[in-house]
């Protein structure tokens, strides 16, 4: 059985006028556009990553969302450098959030991509990024991280829902793998339980 998370330090409050979660590092990303008008965020989404793969911690997916990845750095990057690529935050092993998109506009992270029989996700969904790999177990500080981002989004954006949330192979089955089968989807759901209320959708 696993331990429960520790719970955040803050309660976590996300701005919806500016779009940026208050008191996070950010990084802007220049791999970012508008949503098409009137669409609102209405799903999470949970990916994974690690830069090189199976490692983790230094400045790479800073530099891979910010187009400054250098394809000389390991033999790993020279496939991935000139990737147009981000997502709206990070979450790296120690709990840490990092922000590179505003969450009101649209980051470059789903790919070709379908949720509930409706395209291209990045239009309508937010992308989270956990330090991590298919195979790592995930930390207890970024379940606690994550456990308390998806409340605060939803706080500040109500177009969103917690029973509104899929990995990236959810939307990209057969193209992505990530967030894994490491992933503990049930200890996600039971973080999130006491956030729910009667009127959210499915």
């Amino acid at each position: 059985m696993h331990r429960a998370a520790p719970a955040p330090a803050t309660t976590l409050v996300v701005d919806p006028t500016s779009g940026l979660l208050l008191d996070a590092p950010q990084v802007l990303s220049p791999h970012r556009d508008a949503r098409p008008s009137g669409v609102l965020p209405e799903l999470i989404v949970v990916h994974g990553i690690s830069l090189p793969p199976g490692e983790f911690g230094g400045p790479w997916i800073d530099r891979l969302f910010c187009g400054e990845l250098p394809p000389a750095a390991h033999p790993s990057f020279a496939s991935i450098a000139a990737l147009r690529v981000s997502a709206h935050v990070l979450i790296r092993r120690d709990g840490t959030i990092i922000q590179y998109v505003p969450f009101g506009e649209r980051a470059w992270h789903a790919g070709q991509s379908s949720y509930a029989g409706r395209a291209a996700c990045n239009d309508f969904s937010i992308g989270i990024e956990l330090e991590g790999s298919d195979a790592t177990p995930y930390a207890d500080a970024q379940y606690a991280a994550l456990a308390g981002l998806i409340p605060a989004l939803c706080a500040a954006y109500p177009s969103l829902s917690c029973e509104r949330i899929a990995g990236h192979s959810d939307i990209a089955p057969g193209r992505k793998s990530d967030p894994g089968a490491a992933f503990d989807w049930p200890r996600l759901r039971a973080l999130l339980q006491p956030s729910k209320t009667s009127d959210q959708r499915l």
